[in-house]
Order: C-alpha cells, then structure tokens, then sequence
C-alpha cells in the first residue's frame, strides 16, 4: 500500500530535472549569472550581495523551478587548471550556457579555445549551447551598450563553422548559432 501511495505522489508533485552546465573563462560572470538567476525565478531567494561574489573554485550549485521542470544550474570553475575537469559533467547535462566576457578583449582567443574544445567533445553530441556575451553594460573605452536592466537587448548571429552539430541558442537545423548578449 505504502509503495503505491508513494508512486502516486511521486507521480503527482515530482518535477522533471534538468541540468545546466554554466562554463566559461574565469571571471566571465557565470556566478553572477547564476546568483540573478536565482533571484529572479525563485520567489523567496533573497540572493547573494554582487559585490560578494568571488573566484568559483569548484562549483556552485543552483536550483529553479518552472512548473512542472526543475532546472538545476552547475556553475562549474573556469581557471585552466578546472577546465580540464569540466568533461567529467558533459554526460550528465541537458544544456550548456557558456559566458563570454565581451569587455576582456585580451582573453577572447582563450574563451574561443574553450568553447572550440567544449564542442569538440562527443559527450556533448546533441546538447543544446547557449553563448551568452557578459556585461555589455560595461563602459570601456568611451563605448558603452544599450542597458535594459540585465534583460538580453540584442541577437546576432555567429559563425556556423563553430557551432557545428549544435543548436547554439534559438538557432535552428541550417541556421548559424545565435549570440545573446546581456548585462548580468
């Protein structure tokens, strides 16, 4: 009695899980990413104060819930000695967001290497891949972005060589990955 009780509850209330694997170099933003997130969609979550987010050194772990679908985000640590363990979470995900730091031109050729080595892994055949363009709202070098309040304020769309058996983004089959870029 008690199994067919629990199967029913668990039928009943149990959400579907999936998780998001949150990459990028360090310092792109991703826990800041994560902590507005959370702030956002959970009703009751206070958050964490911006100013005292530091260097992830393994992962952060974060949860929202949409309906009947339990998101669980993995922000995993992006130093170079840590990306080397990042596959180890491949098989395990559903989606993937990667964080760009659009303002740290310097290290744009080393996130590109990341990202060129993160889709390369057949682990990751299928999955869908968010490129996410952080902190636009930054001003650098007289050039500022347009703000909406942490809201994505432009698509573009990005090569398809590097995309190439992914969905990046909203793109489709055919279509080259779309670029979000947003001021978290």
């Amino acid at each position: 009695m008690y199994t067919l009780l629990s199967g029913l509850y668990k039928y009943m209330f149990q959400k579907d899980e999936y998780c998001i694997l949150i990459l990028g170099l360090d310092n792109a933003g991703k826990t800041t990413f994560l902590e507005q997130s959370k702030t956002r969609f959970n009703k009751n979550y206070k958050g964490m104060s911006l100013s005292k987010i530091t260097t992830t050194v393994g992962l952060n772990i974060g949860t929202v819930d949409f309906g009947k679908a339990r998101l669980m985000f993995w922000d995993l640590g992006g130093q170079e000695e840590l990306q080397s363990l990042w596959d180890k979470y491949y098989a395990e995900c559903h989606g993937v967001i990667y964080v760009i730091d659009s303002t740290d031109e310097e290290r744009l050729s080393e996130s590109k290497r990341a990202f060129e080595k993160m889709v390369t892994s057949e682990a990751l055949d299928g999955v869908p891949i968010l490129v996410l363009a952080n902190k636009q709202d930054i001003e650098q070098g007289g050039a500022r972005g347009h703000r909406v309040d942490g809201e994505v304020r432009r698509a573009e769309r990005a090569p398809a060589a590097a995309a190439a058996g992914h969905h990046i983004g909203a793109a489709g089959p055919g279509r080259p990955p779309l670029v979000l870029k947003s001021s978290c």
